[in-house]
């Protein structure tokens, strides 16, 4: 009997790219049962028209319309998790993977005790003309840090970056399911997660250039990645936008200092008079970058931005007013050390603004 293989092809405005390769895929399909899933982040381009408009002449074709859901991991999951082969293969829609290249790493998950194959741009044999020098160095550095956050026995791998991969739903498909991340980075994801209990190899990987359209790589993805490693790093104990909005909060502190020493510089306001001003620009600060990074899957705008920095401030407002209180119980109850009591409070105050700004402003 034929294996049961599963495409997952996530897409955003790819309407130049994604029919091309559907077309090609099932050009080469001699040998499988082949389903192919294209999960649209609902593409403002007609990405999604020309998908639904194939799957009326090719069954094996279906089309999943995401609203009010994005990124390319999430996006990667909900097609895994909707689909219906023993083998899935994960590729990025832009034609930049070669798709010869991931019926190859088929052919070797089938015939191998892997569970996983990755298709690598950094492996021996590869070619990556699609991948600028600025991006290859990127991506470089992205694995040199990846090899030291994930399990030492996954550390062969090349290119845990990739966004090809086919893997074998009877060991893989409970890890997919606890992926919980919006970013780009789902192998590294799915690695993470399965602790070492995975076995994993690479192909070479022909990663061409692009023909149309643009990268969707931007300043969220790094954020992204730099966040999951530090998820890795603490055995994930910590929610990951806990350690978001623990960063953004830090950014703040330099928000709320710049203030201060500026407004002295250039005005006759007292100290006691630029702090209120300071704190007002830090806390908004912190609310504008984690609705572009922390929140970004809740994202407010429009009105609702205003409505939501007003409630965010709010938010800020009551631990600030508690936080010497706190401070001092510590102090006077449980140990005399200024430094432990200031610590106390910070910490109290974090949770608070963290669990209170999740719940009332973002509503997630």
């Amino acid at each position: 009997m034929s294996s049961y293989i599963s495409f997952i092809l996530p897409t955003y405005n790819e309407q130049d790219n994604i029919i091309p390769l559907i077309k090609e895929i099932l050009s080469l399909d001699d040998n499988y049962l082949i389903e192919i899933i294209v999960v649209d982040d609902n593409s403002t381009d007609k990405t999604q028209y020309l998908v639904r408009e194939f799957s009326k002449t090719d069954i094996r074709v279906r089309l999943i319309n995401r609203l009010g859901r994005y990124g390319l991991s999430s996006a990667i999951c909900e097609g895994c998790l909707n689909s219906n082969g023993d083998v899935i293969a994960i590729m990025d829609s832009d034609g930049q993977h070669e798709v010869k290249s991931v019926y190859q790493s088929i052919s070797y998950l089938l015939n191998s005790e892997n569970d996983i194959i990755i298709g690598s741009r950094f492996k021996q044999g590869s070619s990556i003309t699609g991948l600028s020098k600025k991006r290859e160095k990127g991506s470089s550095f992205a694995n040199y840090l990846a090899r030291y956050t994930l399990p030492r026995n996954y550390g062969h791998i090349s290119d845990f970056m990739s966004g090809c991969c086919t893997f074998k739903r009877k060991t893989c498909i409970n890890y997919v399911k606890q992926i919980n991340v919006n970013g780009f980075k789902f192998l590294y994801e799915l690695l993470s997660i399965s602790k070492g209990r995975l076995k994993v190899n690479e192909i070479p990987l022909d990663f061409r250039e692009r023909k149309y359209g643009s990268s969707k790589l931007d300043y969220a993805v790094i954020w992204d990645f730099v966040i999951s490693a530090i998820h890795t790093l603490t055995k994930r104990l910590i929610p990951r936008r806990a350690i978001s909005f623990g960063f953004v909060g830090a950014t703040g502190i330099l928000v709320h200092l710049f203030v201060v020493y500026f407004l002295l510089g250039i005005t006759k306001l007292t100290f006691f008079q630029v702090l209120p001003i300071a704190g007002v620009s830090a806390a908004s600060s912190n609310f504008l970058i984690n609705n572009l990074l922390t929140f970004r899957n809740a994202r407010l705008e429009g009105v609702e931005l205003i409505f939501g920095l007003v409630r965010f401030l709010l938010v800020s407002s009551i631990p600030l007013l508690a936080n010497v209180g706190l401070a001092s119980s510590f102090y006077q109850y449980v140990t005399p050390n200024k430094f432990l009591s200031q610590m106390a409070g910070i910490i109290i105050v974090f949770i608070w603004n963290y669990a209170a700004s999740s719940k009332f402003v973002w509503r997630e």
